[in-house]
């Protein structure tokens, strides 16, 4: 692997604009400057913002065994221009695959966290993928040489990085926007071979017998709404940045693609299982890397591999968990909630069953006596605004007419008594309503999920254990 470089990138996301200012009580009275047509930006405003993103300045630092690639939001103005006539799914459909992903979480990993203790650490099943078209961003890495770019979904819920390849018609493929990657125009292109240890590793989740006459490893991965993907897996040279390279990567190279897509070129793993990028890369990065969910369309935001190299005391820690043989999702214990500044009267055997940190889910799904107080002091907190009813979230406001909305912040205490604020109202509101659900009973598993996360750096250090957050980083 090359010498690690400190690349400082850029990535939107969608949103509404809103200026906001704090006052004495724990409030932020929020200006609401443009509509919420704007959570689904038109071609020409993603064609403004992917210039104004593209001037923004590169940094390197060639100390720091740290390197960061550009990360944008799929549907933002800032997704590559080619990409920019993909049709976007409607906001209900994009929350239903979201819905679908978490419900098959919580059933594969239900039998497990039934007899795990209160304080135990607990994770969901590695197989379960992001391909459920409920992932936010993506990112342009390059594969073989010479460097070939593809665009992937990017998700901390999965391990397991592949790309569509040729042979690929298209009755088994996609149509994606890019050229399939060709492994036969790349020098660095292997396919690993079926009688060998990196192969029999992929075990029961991954591993789908030999092929090309029983001489090449073959793979399957199948993800929560029936979606597929199979082919050779593969090893590959990886460009994350100019001269920052991985050497023999370990890649999916697809021939076989079913289910919902967006016409990307395939997925990047992020996850703590052996096959994701940050295992693969730990030996230069530690196993550790980090994120930044802008608010608005016109922010800046960045994906690292590595733990930042400046001070890091601006960030607050809590224990990083997993279930044994489950070690793909990252799992923290929530201890408390506060709105407007005012703890609420949760008891902290109500997030017994663990929250994952998930990039791609949308709305964050606490526990039934979690989600109660929590939607019941947010609706106190907005009792001066209409509700309107939404199939897609419980609780939702007409706002139009209000020049200032008075939005309450929201506080989640963890493990360890590591506190974090969500960002004002990006972080609470979507689409004018409030960004939680209920994930049920308070045994079950809960998910903290991108919203929730927005203007956060959220830290995954697997070789120290800890996720960390260190507000306002973007």
């Amino acid at each position: 692997m090359a010498s690690p470089l400190l690349l400082v990138v850029v990535f939107c996301s969608y949103c509404c604009y809103i200026a906001h200012a704090g006052d004495e009580h724990g409030f932020v009275r929020d200006l609401i400057i443009s509509s919420s047509s704007l959570l689904w930006p038109s071609p020409h405003l993603r064609l403004r913002n992917h210039m104004y993103a593209s001037r923004l300045s590169v940094n390197l630092e060639r100390s720091s065994a740290t390197a960061s690639v550009p990360l944008v939001h799929r549907y933002g103005p800032c997704a590559p221009l080619r990409y920019s006539d993909v049709p976007m799914p409607s906001f209900s459909e994009t929350l239903r695959r979201s819905r679908a992903r978490t419900y098959y979480i919580k059933s594969r990993a239900s039998m497990d966290m039934a007899s795990t203790p209160d304080d135990a650490a607990v994770t969901a099943p590695t197989h379960l993928g992001g391909f459920v078209d409920s992932l936010e961003y993506v990112v342009t890495l390059g594969f073989g040489t010479p460097s070939v770019p593809q665009v992937l979904l990017m998700d901390t819920g999965s391990s397991f990085t592949w790309v569509q390849c040729t042979p690929c018609n298209s009755t088994k493929c996609y149509p994606q926007k890019d050229p399939l990657f060709d492994p036969s125009k790349s020098s660095t292109y292997a396919p690993i071979a079926c009688d060998t240890d990196t192969c029999r590793k992929l075990g029961k989740r991954y591993k789908n017998g030999c092929t090309s006459g029983g001489t090449e490893c073959g793979y399957f991965v199948g993800y929560g709404d029936g979606s597929r993907t199979r082919g050779v897996y593969s090893n590959e040279t990886l460009t994350l940045a100019p001269g920052v390279t991985v050497k023999d990567f370990r890649f999916g190279c697809g021939h076989d693609q079913r289910g919902p897509n967006d016409k990307y070129d395939g997925l990047l793993g992020l996850g703590g299982a052996p096959e994701s990028l940050a295992v693969q890369t730990s030996s230069v990065y530690g196993g550790a890397f980090s994120y930044c969910l802008p608010a608005l369309n016109s922010q800046a935001g960045f994906l690292s591999l590595g733990a930042p190299s400046a001070n890091t005391s601006a960030f607050v820690f809590t224990p990083m968990g997993h279930l044994p043989g489950w070690p793909t999702f990252y799992m923290v214990n929530m201890t408390g909630i506060s709105v407007g500044g005012k703890p609420l009267d949760i008891p902290q055997s109500a997030f017994r069953g663990g929250m994952i940190i998930d990039s791609g889910t949308i709305a964050t799904e606490l526990p039934e006596t979690a989600y109660n107080a929590v939607e019941a002091a947010l609706r106190t907190a907005l009792a001066a605004y209409p509700m309107v009813a939404s199939e897609d979230f419980d609780t939702c406001y007409n706002f139009t007419g209000y020049s200032n909305v008075t939005v309450p912040r929201v506080a989640f205490t963890f493990r360890g008594g590591a506190t974090i604020d969500l960002d004002v109202p990006n972080g609470i509101l979507v689409k004018d309503c409030l960004a939680f659900r209920e994930s049920g009973p308070d045994v079950g598993l809960g998910t903290i999920g991108n919203v929730n996360q927005r203007t956060l750096e959220v830290l995954y250090d697997a070789g120290r254990g800890i996720v960390g957050f260190r507000a306002d980083a973007c």
